[in-house]
């Protein structure tokens, strides 16, 4: 199963500059056509709580699951599913539903989670023009990885989008 990693960070490392920001926030357009063309061709889209809350509905021509620790919070969307286990198993299940490929969309902790179980096959990072003082850091508690460059692509005059294989 390829599972991959998407991501948007500033030029010094975070996903964010604050807890509840959007990317919409300071990522670029070219980004977000990106983020949807990948996606559409996975499928199959994870993210945790927080970023869906950015977000707040569902994905059009997706498969939506969203991770909680807070299983109160797993209300009903239509277009939305909840999930409140262990990524293992959450991909475990998916491989028994025959999926194919997952892109995981973040945030901090479920980058992290999933990089630290080695369930990441590639890593797409949207760097963008801009540096945050303090921020959302990408991911951490994982042991290191060595990565392939894969493919550099040029998105504007501005942004650069790497492809890693891990």
């Amino acid at each position: 199963m390829n599972i991959w990693l998407i991501a948007a960070i500033s030029a010094n490392g975070f996903i964010a500059e604050s807890s509840g920001q959007r990317s919409l926030d300071w990522t670029s357009r070219e980004d977000l056509e990106f983020f949807i063309q990948k996606t559409k061709e996975a499928g199959v889209v994870i993210m945790g709580r927080k970023t869906f809350e950015t977000i707040g509905r569902p994905l059009k021509e997706r498969r939506l699951i969203v991770m909680t620790r807070q299983e109160g919070m797993m209300a009903q969307m239509e277009g939305v599913e909840w999930w409140s286990g262990r990524v293992v198993e959450l991909v475990n299940k998916l491989t028994e539903e025959e999926v194919r490929s997952i892109v995981i969309a973040g945030g901090s902790s479920i980058y992290s989670q999933f990089l630290e179980a080695g369930l990441v096959t590639d890593l797409y990072l949207t760097i963008e023009p801009v540096l945050f003082g303090t921020g959302v850091p990408f991911a951490s508690g994982f042991d290191r990885m060595n990565l392939t460059l894969v493919e550099v692509k040029k998105l504007n005059q501005q942004s650069v989008l790497l492809h890693y294989r891990i």
